[in-house]
């Protein structure tokens, strides 16, 4: 290769925030890396994304213990990516809730895209020698279920492919907060090599239709009132399609992928270049947009093999 991964020089330590976006709901940010969420209900506490390892989970556990003592009793995970699940085990919930789809992306691809992420971004996986395996939810449902933390309605959804075919989003009705995993970012950028490009502009429409007075998304800050919500829906509907648009037109036309990576940085580069993790992602999301608009429906597997022949491709 003629460099290196962006994200493997990113050897920085974030700043961590802890922000209430209603009563009781919570948002652990760290400057674009993986956001995790809290709800705590009368009882027990639900908490939102687990982290890449337990190391980095307990971190989370130490948010939480500053404002309450109540025991941990379900952990939710939006999708399968490594980042997100692998720090489950340091919890200690009585379920892990998934849906049915994520879990079947673990079965498939869990592993891969473990090796994948661990080579391209070593950063995020502090502690990965905590790492029992692979995490496996106890419970999982298709479209929608609700649970109750005592009084607290919780309800889970799908509501469409976005970030990846199997995501779900977190909804609390008594404070009409939303936790939406990565389909939604704030100045970060979108990773989209395992997403739909074509439905992510619908799932955000469907999250519109909430009218919520916050969100905890994926990376970035807090996103609190209801103006806030939707400067960040609208910012990450025009980097999903300015990323898709001009790849896809490189694809109609029989281009390379290299062809398509220079049409998106053009495009994108003047409005987010300055994103989290910008670097890293555009590679994977321009490789993912070449796929799709050739025809490909369902994202190929990235593999640590495969993401080294992308990158020398993508230098070449």
């Amino acid at each position: 290769m003629a460099k290196a991964f962006a994200s493997q020089g990113d050897l920085g330590e974030k700043n961590i925030t802890f922000t209430e976006v209603g009563d009781g709901l919570w948002a652990f940010t760290a400057e674009g890396d993986p956001n995790s969420g809290v709800i705590i209900g009368d009882d027990s506490v639900m908490i939102v994304e687990a982290q890449a390892t337990p190391r980095l989970a307990k971190k989370v556990i130490e948010k939480v213990r500053e404002i309450t003592d109540k025991p941990i009793s379900h952990v939710v995970l939006t999708h399968y990516h490594a980042v997100r699940v692998l720090g489950a085990s340091a919890f200690g919930a009585d379920q892990i809730i998934m849906g049915e789809q994520a879990r079947a992306m673990v079965v498939e691809r869990g592993q891969e895209d473990w090796d994948s992420e661990f080579q391209r971004f070593p950063r995020l996986f502090e502690g990965h020698e905590s790492i029992p395996g692979l995490t496996w939810p106890t419970t999982t449902f298709s479209d929608d279920m609700t649970v109750y933390l005592g009084n607290r309605r919780v309800d889970l959804m799908h509501l469409g492919r976005a970030h990846t075919a199997g995501d779900i989003v977190i909804h609390v009705p008594d404070q009409n907060v939303m936790f939406t995993g990565d389909i939604v970012e704030y100045h970060s950028a979108c990773y989209c090599g395992d997403g739909h490009f074509a439905d992510w502009g619908n799932t955000l429409d469907n999250i519109a239709a909430f009218d919520v007075d916050a969100i905890a998304p994926g990376r970035g800050d807090a996103l609190v009132g209801k103006d806030m919500v939707s400067a960040a829906l609208e910012s990450t509907r025009d980097f999903v399609q300015s990323t898709y648009l001009p790849a896809a037109r490189v694809a109609s036309r029989g281009g390379s992928l290299k062809e398509a990576w220079d049409a998106a940085r053009e495009a994108c580069d003047p409005k987010f270049k300055d994103f989290a993790i910008y670097e890293h992602c555009l590679p994977f999301n321009v490789a993912r947009a070449y796929d799709e608009a050739r025809g490909i429906d369902t994202p190929r597997i990235w593999t640590a093999q495969r993401d080294l022949e992308m990158w020398d491709a993508l230098q070449g």
